[in-house]
């Protein structure tokens, strides 16, 4: 069955921007995940009447719908029915298009929206929107942008997937305080649910295969990224990215600028980079005739080129609302990255040791392998599908030698015997069976990484797959592999 769009068409009762139409509305919020609860808040707040579904029913679930509960909503655990004579479904971002739920409001005209569609509606008319969206980079992306912004003065929050609930940035906090600018970092299941968001500039980091069971292939999962162009928004665009390129042609508003990043010198109404130098060519008077220098490369932590092309992105949005080219590199150099993102561990015998745990598909781990020149890699776990055909290619050359781990690692090996067969590869199942207490799998690989290592080498753990068949996410894996390296220095 076709993926269910947001449509102008069904009944809502979400409002116009300012208004109140939520005043006595029923709406459903689908799911207690993390947009959930607040949402749900939000609603009660503006006097919606509340039904809140989930089909868990276990105590972790019960615990969060206790103060919901109390604070009115009525709360159904263990189905997901479509209350009577409901208004609008308000839905977590990871619930499917054909989840039985949204397809019964879809069929009875019922709205649908997502988390970020209701706090757009919801947000004082003022407030300036600075949206971000990619396969890979978005939360680093947003947080230099959070930091830019608040390097120049701006009453500024980094929304989205990174702390703080975009509708809750949205509403008063205690003391009537709103912030005058969000930096939204927005997922393709956000978009896909969001209507009428107008941010007033974006960028498309980046696409690549990812998620693609839910969206049904990899045209609607692009196109879902591609609704952050919206009518009036200036575009920036990843000019070394096709898909970039692409979507802010055929998605945005003709009638608003395009603005291109490169990582070498950029042409006018471009930012890239000239010699260590990040310039801006677009938001100057001449664009054909002068360049701003908005922060060297020693700015930017860690200087890969992916990080870099994040960097430029954080300054054109940053510059596109008038922040001062000096703040750039202000807000780059108090930019503290978050952690399993290209990490360095420690050096150990002439041997860097790198976390890059967050690189959960092959788009990311690419990235990484390309910033170093002679890799031990460790790679394996859920591939979700993807291939990595492409990714073994293009790194071949740089590969000194491969620790696998996971369930899929097997494909991983099989595209290494085709691309790279000069490559030595070590499989590790689990842990050494006499390995001393408190000694994890990862000891086990990175004593094998580290048996493959050689002066000036890198060992790189870019896994380019999800982390749950061995560990409870990527960042325990990349605490384990930190602990792991420690104990070998």
């Amino acid at each position: 069955m076709p993926h269910q769009q947001p449509s102008d068409s069904s009944r809502t009762a979400a409002p116009a921007e300012g208004g109140n139409a939520l005043e006595g509305a029923r709406v459903c919020v689908a799911g207690l995940g993390v947009s959930g609860p607040p949402v749900a808040r939000a609603l009660l707040a503006r006097g919606a009447r509340v039904v809140v579904v989930d089909g868990r029913d276990d105590d972790t679930t019960r615990a969060v719908a206790a103060p919901l509960t109390e604070a009115g909503a009525e709360v159904v655990l263990g189905s997901t029915p479509l209350p009577e004579d409901c208004d609008l479904v308000v839905t977590s971002p990871g619930w499917r298009p054909d989840s039985p739920l949204l397809l019964r409001a879809a069929e009875a005209g019922v709205e649908v929206i997502g988390d970020v569609e209701l706090a757009w509606r919801l947000r004082p008319a003022d407030q300036v929107w600075l949206a971000i969206t990619g396969t890979n980079g978005k939360t680093t992306t947003v947080r230099m942008l959070e930091s830019i912004l608040r390097a120049d003065g701006r009453d500024a929050l980094a929304v989205g997937n990174v702390g703080t609930p975009i509708v809750d940035a949205v509403l008063p906090d205690e003391d009537g305080h709103v912030h005058d600018v969000l930096a939204v970092e927005l997922s393709s299941f956000q978009l896909h649910w969001s209507s009428s968001v107008r941010p007033h500039a974006a960028v498309v980091l980046n696409v690549a295969p990812d998620h693609l069971d839910w969206h049904g292939g990899l045209e609607p999962y692009a196109r879902a990224k591609g609704r952050v162009f919206a009518r009036g928004t200036v575009r920036v665009v990843n000019t070394a990215d096709a898909w970039s390129a692409r979507l802010a042609e055929e998605e945005g508003d003709p009638h608003t600028p395009v603005v291109g990043l490169r990582l070498d010198t950029p042409r006018a109404g471009e930012l890239g980079v000239v010699e260590d130098l990040l310039v801006d060519r677009a938001f100057v008077d001449d664009p054909h005739g002068s360049a701003e220098e908005l922060a060297t490369l020693g700015d930017v932590r860690p200087a890969a080129p992916h990080n870099v092309a994040n960097a430029l992105a954080a300054a054109a949005l940053a510059r596109s609302v008038g922040v001062a080219p000096a703040s750039v590199g202000a807000g780059l150099r108090a930019f503290v990255p978050e952690p399993h993102r290209i990490a360095h561990v420690a050096s150990v015998a002439g041997v860097d040791y790198v976390d890059d745990s967050k690189a959960t598909n092959p788009h990311a781990a690419a990235a990484s392998l390309n910033s170093y020149a002679s890799v031990v890699w460790i790679a394996g776990g859920l591939l979700k599908g993807a291939e990595v055909g492409e990714l073994v290619a293009g790194a071949a050359a740089r590969l000194r030698g491969a620790v696998l781990i996971g369930a899929d690692r097997e494909r991983v090996r099989e595209a290494l015997a085709e691309h790279a067969p000069h490559v030595p590869v070590v499989e590790v199942e689990g842990p050494e069976p006499d390995a001393p207490a408190g000694h994890t799998v990862m000891d086990a690989v990175v004593a094998r990484a580290a048996d493959l290592a050689r002066d000036g080498d890198t060992v790189l753990l870019a896994p380019a797959a999800a982390s749950m068949d061995m560990f409870t996410n990527y960042p325990e894996r990349g605490r384990l592999f930190a602990e792991a390296v420690l104990r070998l220095r």
